[in-house]
């Protein structure tokens, strides 16, 4: 500003020398005012070359940073206009192609399409390019959307966010709904990630995170992890009056009871101010239990008074109905999802839930046509699962 200041009194001192007719003078200040525009035009073009060399530079070390990376979604909001624009029209390797959809930068708008007739609840997984391999997961998972009992329809309700690049493609071929959150976290998620790894528990914990950012929306949400199988449309067995409700490893008691061994892959969330603060509180807590992932820190929150003090209603659902490889639900008259949990390995995981997948085909071959369940038949079928996984081969591993 200094500059373009002088160029302009020099411009007036100009007009001055010309009225006064010194000739002499009036060339020397053309000659210097001539190597004052050289000068601003030099720095101006070395300026303009030095923005556009570090443009992709600036915007990677941006998108990596501690400060940037904890923020819960990229948004045009968080980043600002220009940025956003930047990111829609940059050709740089650095940026990733799937950041440059502005539609997916949008949480919000992907979130209102998925939205139910509601307008205010989704479906929502997780996933990584480990579990959206063909064949794998992710394709298990929508299958059993679509040889389930009324579940179906469901699918056009479910959001995908995808952790890295090769899972955010894979969901494009094969779904409509799918979320990038990979350009926020500066985390590299596409592997398989150990159970309580170090990568893991950053997965656990960005999810949590994510979903609180999802409950500020206004949005109320299902999670699912890709691992359920969902046979029959949960909803009808929600508890109506619950802010919280959480499936469980183990359920020995009533549904309020917080002596339940809750598994936090499968919940249904209201958005209010009670969910919202909890939300928050969750993942706060994180910093208190370090090393423990978000069920183990739950385990230990959920007799906190600070739930009683927002007035947070939780509730557990019984393992009859939301059963898992730790708990079977031996009635496949009344059993909604299927969990592979208390199961290590991707290839254990494939395996028995491949194998539910065959037994819930085998239970509705003997099913009337008409959708009616009441056949004696069914009476005779029973699950076959787990084999490679469940409570006891959890414990003899130990």
């Amino acid at each position: 500003m200094k500059m373009r200041g002088g160029v302009s009194d020099h411009k007036d001192d100009h007009n001055s020398f010309m009225s006064s007719g010194d000739h002499h003078k009036n060339h020397h200040h053309q000659h210097f005012s001539g190597e004052i525009v050289k000068t601003v035009s030099l720095f101006l073009l070395i300026g303009l070359t030095c923005i556009v060399l570090n443009r992709s530079s600036y915007l990677t070390q941006l998108l990596i940073s501690p400060s940037f990376s904890s923020s819960p979604i990229i948004t045009k909001a968080s980043l600002g206009h220009n940025l956003v624009s930047w990111l829609s029209d940059s050709k740089s390797e650095d940026l990733t192609s799937y950041a440059n959809d502005e539609n997916n930068l949008d949480l919000e708008s992907t979130l209102k399409r998925a939205a139910m007739k509601d307008h205010k609840t989704v479906i929502i997984t997780t996933l990584n390019a480990a579990w959206t391999e063909p064949n794998s997961i992710f394709d298990l998972f929508l299958e059993s959307f679509r040889i389930g009992n009324q579940t179906e329809n469901l699918l056009e309700h479910l959001l995908v966010v995808a952790l890295d690049k090769k899972a955010y493609s894979r969901c494009l071929q094969v779904h409509s709904h799918c979320y990038a959150l990979t350009a926020t976290t500066g985390v590299d998620f596409s592997g398989q990630a150990s159970f309580m790894s170090g990568s893991y528990l950053k997965m656990m914990w960005r999810r949590i995170d994510f979903l609180r950012s999802v409950l500020e929306m206004g949005y109320n949400f299902v999670f699912s992890d890709a691992d359920i199988m969902w046979l029959r449309d949960p909803f009808p067995r929600f508890y109506p009056d619950a802010d919280f409700q959480i499936a469980c490893d183990l359920f020995r008691h009533n549904s309020t009871n917080l002596y339940n061994y809750p598994n936090g892959g499968f919940t249904y969330v209201k958005s209010n101010n009670r969910t919202i603060r909890f939300y928050k509180f969750w993942h706060a807590s994180k910093d208190n239990f370090p090393g423990k992932h978000d069920q183990d820190v739950f385990q230990k929150i959920k007799f906190d008074p600070f739930i009683d003090e927002i007035g947070l209603r939780i509730r557990f659902l019984d393992t009859v109905y939301f059963g898992g490889f730790c708990e079977p639900s031996k009635d496949l008259g009344r059993v909604v999802t299927m969990h592979a949990n208390c199961c290590v390995g991707l290839g254990n995981k494939i395996h028995d839930i491949t194998m539910v997948i065959e037994d819930w085909k085998r239970y509705m071959a003997l099913v009337d046509h008409g959708g009616n369940e009441n056949n004696s038949s069914k009476t005779i079928m029973s699950w076959t699962v787990p084999r490679r996984c469940g409570l006891k081969k959890i414990n003899s591993t130990r």
